[in-house]
């Protein structure tokens, strides 16, 4: 970068920032340009299954009197949500006509929730059409995964390390199980959608700690994934328990904003046209005139114009290689060394805030956790550098979606921000408690423990860095996570360099679009 360029954007959250950054020691790592989507959805989905990779045809797999279940990622990806139809629905309405024709009709379809809260009616209908919800939610065979079910999870035994393997009862018992996945990152799918997505606090325990994330230098990254490694060797004993599972994975292209009034959002600073900036004033200035509720609700109503970009169906690790390779194809941008301190802005919506609010432990994971993990190889910032995100980071919970949250926030961070003293002092007592439980059931709350796995989730960045500045954030609500706020850019690059030294490099990572980092 140099003086000619100008202020960039940078999310902040329900609303937007335009920052100037210090010209000569500052580059800008843009996500790649949307990829062409496959022109015919439709017609790849039916492909998939009656071509699929290393399994036989799903029609070949389906017969009459069979026991079928079909789960589907929930509503935490893809971010933001997808115009309808919704992959989901494409593919589980081609898998329920070929049901049909074999004469299946023993058929049960779960949102694989794992810990997350319930769906709603309204939300299980957008991502699966009205045909799917009339015809099987009413007779009860249409439902959200229960993880705390006492008759409903089984334990299916134990991986080389002493992991348990716990998934749900119907699932289990099943002649197949149908996985439908999104991959938006290469962290999603393969063993991790039913080892995880169908699996309760006994299993997931055993790779949602510190010391797996620790280990885990990126999520993104398999190979340096212990994260992955152990859902794989949980996948083992799924193999080994005689679990018959047909995967079908699908990736989409990263055009969040289309060629609409959000458009703007995706472009490179430089290329914006007259258009674009009143486009952006305007809609800068119309967030910013409204309170947080009304942003909040613009902008969750946004619907992504997402294309199919690949489609793949049959063995889950066969399947996942392929998809793996198809999201790196979308996201991937070569970076030529570390930096000293990485800059982000946080947008209003990540994996646990859809339809609700981005709380400070989630400002923490998307940051931290999500963000800083989005790279290949090795981290965008060195070791003991400084990460700066923008956030208003409020102390405003959801009450109905994150009770846990709340006390979490409350009184856990409250004693120490120490990722291992929260896991040993405070874990069981949430992931046990009987109000939480019950919530987590029969309302749309996250799982008492969920906060924790949020924390957890960016503790190899917490070993990493030196600091974690958020800029526009609440100054009490920052502090209790640990972080140091700033008023402004400005003034958190002055508070980095006093720990860098002078002139200290910067790299601002555009997301979203989402990105990731090979970094070399």
């Amino acid at each position: 970068m140099d003086r000619s360029t100008p202020p960039v954007l940078l999310h902040s959250g329900e609303q937007f920032r335009l920052e100037r950054l210090p010209a000569g020691r500052s580059r800008i790592i843009y996500p790649p340009e949307p990829l062409p989507g496959l022109e015919h959805p439709d017609e790849a989905i039916r492909d998939a299954l009656l071509n699929p990779v290393d399994s036989d045809p799903l029609p070949a797999q389906l017969f009459a009197g069979m026991k079928l279940t079909i789960a589907f990622d929930d509503i935490s990806l893809p971010l933001p949500k997808m115009r309808r139809p919704d992959i989901r629905q494409r593919v589980i309405e081609a898998v329920l006509d070929l049901a049909a024709d074999a004469g299946v009709d023993d058929i049960h379809i779960i949102a694989a929730l794992a810990l997350h809260r319930r769906m709603t009616e309204s939300e299980l209908r957008y991502c699966l059409g009205d045909r799917i919800y009339d015809a099987f939610a009413p007779r009860g065979q249409l439902y959200n995964h229960d993880a705390e079910d006492p008759d409903g999870m089984v334990m299916l035994g134990e991986t080389r390390h002493g992991e348990e393997v716990q998934m749900s009862k119907r699932a289990a018992e099943s002649d197949l199980i149908i996985y439908v996945n999104i991959n938006l990152v290469s962290m999603d799918g393969g063993w991790k959608s039913t080892a995880t997505g169908l699996s309760g606090y006994q299993g997931i325990r055993h790779h949602h700690n510190v010391k797996t994330m620790r280990n885990t230098k990126s999520f993104m990254d398999q190979e340096n994934s212990e994260l992955h490694r152990s859902n794989w060797r949980q996948g083992d004993v799924l193999k080994s328990a005689g679990i018959n599972i047909f995967q079908i994975e699908t990736t989409v292209n990263n055009d969040l904003f289309g060629d609409g009034p959000l458009s703007v959002l995706a472009k490179r600073e430089w290329e914006w046209s007259a258009k674009d900036r009143a486009t952006f004033l305007g809609v800068k200035t119309g967030l910013d005139r409204l309170p947080p509720s009304g942003r909040r609700r613009i902008l969750h109503s946004w619907e992504a114009p997402y294309a199919l970009t690949s489609v793949h169906a049959g063995e889950v690790e066969a399947v996942h290689k392929l998809t793996t390779a198809e999201v790196y194809k979308q996201q991937l941008v070569s970076v030529e060394g570390q930096t000293d301190i990485v800059l982000y802005g946080l947008p209003y919506v990540g994996p646990y805030n859809v339809n609700s609010i981005m709380n400070p432990i989630l400002v923490m994971c998307l940051g931290l956790g999500y963000f800083f993990n989005m790279y290949k190889g090795k981290p965008v910032v060195r070791e003991g550098g400084v990460l700066i995100m923008t956030h208003p980071t409020t102390n405003e919970f959801h009450p109905v979606h994150h009770p846990s949250y709340i006390d979490f926030f409350e009184q856990v961070l409250a004693e120490t921000t120490d990722p291992i003293q929260i896991e040993q002092r405070f874990e069981t007592s949430f992931a046990t408690d009987e109000w939480y439980r019950h919530l987590y059931r029969t309302s749309h709350a996250y799982h008492g423990v969920h906060p924790f796995y949020m924390w957890y989730w960016g503790s190899h960045a917490l070993e990493h860095l030196s600091q974690v500045i958020i800029v526009g954030g609440d100054p009490a609500t920052v502090r209790r996570l640990g972080f140091r706020p700033a008023s402004t850019l400005a003034d958190a690059l002055e508070m980095a360099s006093d720990v860098l030294g002078p002139d200290p490099t910067i790299t601002y990572v555009k997301n979203p679009p989402l990105g990731m980092a090979d970094v070399t």
